[in-house]
């Protein structure tokens, strides 16, 4: 029975042919609830196996590979989700889009999120302005493709400019292309990326002011900077009431190894429900992408079956 109606609610969720519905991923906080009522009360995880289109960006950018080839790939390596990283659209016409979707529930494999590189911090209001135009358009790739989340940037701080001042080009920017992204079902996640997003205080005042069910924490694990309170770990464990996809290294930015079961740990006690979607670096002293890629993707799955209910 317990089975069934897990179907049905995911059906209710998603919509018949939609490839990706807020019934597999994290429900974002409602504006009214606070951060630890938007948990699951069962204190059930669902931590799903992904990959980021970015792990293969060389073989993207050059052409060895194309997104059709990325869908396929997820189903070499027994993928749960993918997360589409908008960068290596060959266009947003929508055939093209509503092909990548069609292939992509054929082989069941379902879009955990879009990726856009669109950053918010911008010291001139024109320049906000349009980048508020390209994540609506974003927003309309990511609905024309069946997904229900995208993940957006803050940005570098300009000279001359305040974490404050950022901030707050950050807040209204998101709460418009919240409003705009809301009667669509998608849900728009802040990358915890290089700029002023790159610590959890940060992070959680943007959702508290944005203060919309529609506005996430897209959570890369490595990215924290450490401060005299909170370490990396304890910044993640902050922002992981409003996290939906997350994006997964095995090494913190300055090449200290992540205690992954640790984090896995966190995720679980906080009744995650998402997709572990690893972003693979390799570098020059790394393992080659057709070797890292499986191998960290070996290492979420053992982890993601650990302590996962699925």
């Amino acid at each position: 029975m317990k089975t069934t109606m897990e179907r049905r609610e995911f059906l209710k969720a998603a919509g018949a042919g939609a490839l990706a519905g807020a019934g597999i991923f994290s429900t974002p906080r409602a504006a009214a609830q606070s951060p630890a009522a938007s948990l699951d009360t069962t204190k059930s995880p669902r931590l799903l196996v992904g990959c980021c289109a970015y792990s293969y960006r060389e073989e993207l950018t050059h052409g060895a590979m194309t997104l059709e080839d990325f869908i396929l790939k997820a189903v070499e390596l027994n993928l749960d989700t993918v997360d589409m990283t908008v960068y290596y659209l060959k266009s947003t016409d929508p055939g093209y889009l509503e092909n990548l979707r069609h292939l992509a529930y054929k082989n069941a494999v379902f879009f955990s999120g879009a990726a856009c590189g669109s950053s918010m911090v911008q010291a001139d209001a024109g320049k906000r302005a349009d980048v508020l135009n390209q994540i609506k358009q974003w927003i309309d790739v990511t609905d024309r493709l069946g997904a229900s989340h995208l993940r957006v940037f803050a940005g570098e701080l300009p000279p001359d400019a305040t974490v404050q001042q950022a901030t707050n080009w950050v807040v209204d920017t998101m709460k418009a292309a919240c409003n705009y992204s809301a009667p669509k079902g998608i849900t728009l996640g802040l990358e915890d990326h290089s700029g002023v997003s790159q610590t959890a205080d940060v992070c959680l005042e943007i959702m508290h002011r944005v203060d919309s069910p529609y506005a996430s924490i897209n959570l890369d694990i490595t990215h924290f900077i450490p401060s005299a309170t909170q370490d990396s770990y304890a910044q993640i464990a902050a922002c992981l009431p409003y996290a939906t996809v997350s994006h997964i290294r095995d090494k913190f930015d300055d090449g200290t190894p992540i205690d992954m079961d640790r984090v896995w740990k966190m995720y679980a006690d906080a009744g995650h429900k998402g997709a572990m979607s690893i972003e693979y670096e390799g570098g020059p002293h790394g393992d080659p992408v057709s070797i890292g890629v499986p191998k960290l993707v070996a290492k979420v799955r053992e982890l993601c079956r650990k302590y996962s209910t699925v």
